[in-house]
């Protein structure tokens, strides 16, 4: 008797355990003060598509980590504003070292987004204020995500522990009591 209520309480903890792991994050919302990033590809070869990931990887390795600690969007557009030039010179060099022979533009102000379902969130189109890389004609699909506050930082924390694989408590005891 006390193995089937052992065993009934331990599925009970699992399926609860199970449930919270594998609930959602939740509506990743977009604060009213925040400042969004856009990379446009030329096109949607997978070259141009390639270029597109290869920059907003750049964003992320020469503004993102500037802006770590920022708690203000004043200070923020500040941090982005000042590594404007430094991000237009890597993106420069990582065009020569790729053989890419694409003009680009960096534009940080109000910029045009288009909607989006992400998550199962709504986002409306509309001019938000923003860094936006425009890469050649920018007529391929786009990547965008918030820069301040952090939250591209935040949505690729998640992924690394999303690859975690678990072992539950709850498994190692069903193994020992029917081994």
């Amino acid at each position: 008797m006390k193995k089937v209520i052992l065993v009934v309480l331990t599925i009970i903890v699992a399926f609860l355990v199970y449930i919270n792991v594998n609930a959602e994050v939740g509506e990743i919302v977009i604060p009213e003060a925040a400042i969004r990033v856009r990379v446009i590809a030329n096109s949607n070869s997978i070259d141009d598509q390639s270029m597109k990931m290869k920059v907003k990887a750049k964003i992320e390795e020469s503004i993102s980590p500037m802006l770590i600690g920022v708690d203000n969007v004043e200070d923020a557009r500040s941090v982005i504003s000042s590594g404007i030039k430094q991000l237009e010179d890597d993106v420069e060099v990582l065009f020569l070292d790729n053989d890419y022979d694409k003009d680009f533009v960096v534009n940080f102000g109000d910029n045009y987004f288009p909607e989006k379902d992400y998550r199962g969130v709504h986002y409306d189109e509309g001019e938000y204020e923003s860094l936006v890389v425009t890469i050649g004609e920018g007529e391929g699909d786009n990547w965008w995500c918030v820069l301040f506050p952090p939250l591209c930082l935040l949505e690729a924390s998640e992924s690394e522990v999303d690859d975690t694989e678990y072992q539950f408590f709850v498994a190692e005891m069903l193994n020992k009591i029917f081994s």
